[in-house]
């Protein structure tokens, strides 16, 4: 699979061109430097190098000069737009092998990409770009996302009871899914059951199963969620709507591993491990009578809270791409990405539905859009009537925890304007190119 590296410092450009080359089969990494560049292509040989040639530290001829020095095999397209055109006809004369003018044509690119491939290339060191993980997952990039990640992967392996929390929308199903594939009992059965969906005089059928005529309606023998789950993880979702009743059985079956289908004298042994959901606050419940204490803290042996969207800035686009993908391979269509407009709003919009919300936005505005890009015109209502409350983009830094995202999130808003990205920190130009050298950001 071909490895292509974008040196682009518009990170809406830069985005749009990596998503649109991910869907063509080609791996991508980004930088928005030239120091950036030269430090990547220490480390890894690309088979082809898209640079934008004028750059906040330089331009694209400082690193066609660095390639040659090196005596490096890496092949660089310089992106100029119109009026810099006799610029990238001197970078060729430099080396570069080609030129193309923003704003790029998708397919132009690519034939000049793949005339520059000529054969497969040979296997090399990388880091590896951002991907959707194994069964679809998509991890994301921000602190908040690395840590809820280690702490799946932390528990995964253990047989702790596992209590996830967070607000409606934000994948806490997908959470309890990760955790049981990474699980030792990933080849066993995964049962979800919506707790709030469920009539309370059929939840202890739903669970432990009945049999026939043990009820009006009971016309036959039921296998409950705890017997076909047998062996795997039982994932109960919104655990806090069961009724009193119900907790009571729930809590004697996870105590002395049996249950006793509605209806019947015989105990079923049953060995599952449990991971229950919640979006309600049960220490609340507790204090209110309406949720058991015991029964908490055996569902409780681990917690893992799973954080707003709006708190995981640098993933927004992360998994909106992620979901034009899923929507343009269900709904048939071949949409590119969004364009500047929609991009700036995704980012400064509060999510208020979270994942789920993200999700069918874009599904609708791709079954909408007859363009190559996704416009606002394409978006619901909801989202472009959004206004936003004028306020400081970030907090005065204060500690080095918080600090990356909230550069990572200025340098965003700004357009990776550094004197912006600078003023909405609340310091100067230069603290900031100093704390984006020992953070690492490019």
């Amino acid at each position: 699979m071909p490895f292509v590296l974008i040196l682009e410092d518009d990170l809406t450009y830069s985005v749009m061109l990596s998503t649109w080359l991910k869907r063509k089969r080609f791996e991508v990494e980004t930088t928005s430097t030239v120091a950036g560049a030269k430090s990547k292509i220490k480390q890894t040989v690309f088979d082809v190098i898209l640079s934008d040639f004028r750059l906040p530290d330089g331009t694209g001829m400082d690193l066609l000069t660095r390639i040659k020095e090196e005596k490096l095999s890496m092949p660089v397209i310089m992106m100029t737009s119109y009026a810099d055109i006799p610029t990238a006809v001197q970078a060729i004369k430099s080396g570069a092998s080609d030129y193309i003018a923003k704003p790029v044509n998708p397919e132009e690119l690519l034939k000049k990409i793949n005339d520059i491939i000529q054969t497969p290339a040979a296997p090399k060191p990388k880091q590896q770009a951002q991907q959707p993980a194994e069964n679809g997952y998509l991890e994301g990039q921000s602190s908040a996302a690395k840590q809820l990640y280690e702490h799946v992967k932390l528990v995964a392996g253990t047989e702790m009871s596992v209590l996830i929390t967070g607000a409606s929308g934000t994948g806490k199903e997908y959470i309890a899914q990760r955790i049981h594939q990474l699980s030792n009992r990933r080849k066993a059965p995964f049962v979800a059951v919506d707790c709030g969906a469920i009539p309370k005089d059929l939840a202890a059928s739903e669970f432990f199963g009945h049999v026939k005529g043990s009820f009006t309606g009971a016309i036959e023998d039921k296998t409950g969620a705890f017997v076909a789950g047998n062996g795997g993880t039982i994932f109960l979702d919104e655990i806090g709507n069961l009724s009193y009743k119900i907790q009571v059985q729930l809590l004697r079956a996870i105590q002395e591993r049996k249950i006793k289908p509605v209806g019947s004298n015989r105990e079923i042994t049953i060995d599952v491990r449990l991971i229950s959901a919640t979006n309600e606050d049960l220490h609340q419940a507790i204090d209110n009578k309406s949720f058991r204490e015991d029964l908490y803290h055996r569902i409780n042996e681990f917690s893992i809270h799973v954080p707003d969207l709006k708190n995981r800035t640098e993933d927004i686009l992360l998994f909106a791409n992620h979901f034009l993908d899923a929507a343009n391979k269900e709904l048939q269509k071949d949409i590119v990405g969004f364009d500047a407009e929609t991009t700036r709003l995704f980012l400064s919009y509060s999510w208020p539905g979270n994942l789920r919300q993200m999700k069918n936005t874009i599904r609708y505005a791709t079954l909408l859009t007859s363009e190559r890009y996704i416009t606002l015109n394409d978006l619901p209502k909801e989202l472009t009537e959004y206004k936003e409350t004028p306020q400081p983009v970030v907090s005065p830094l204060k500690d080095e925890t918080g600090e990356r995202i909230l550069i990572t999130r200025a340098l965003q808003e700004a357009g990776n304007n550094k004197s912006k990205a600078a003023r909405l920190l609340g310091i100067d130009r230069k603290t900031l190119y100093n704390k984006l050298k020992f953070f690492k950001i490019d």
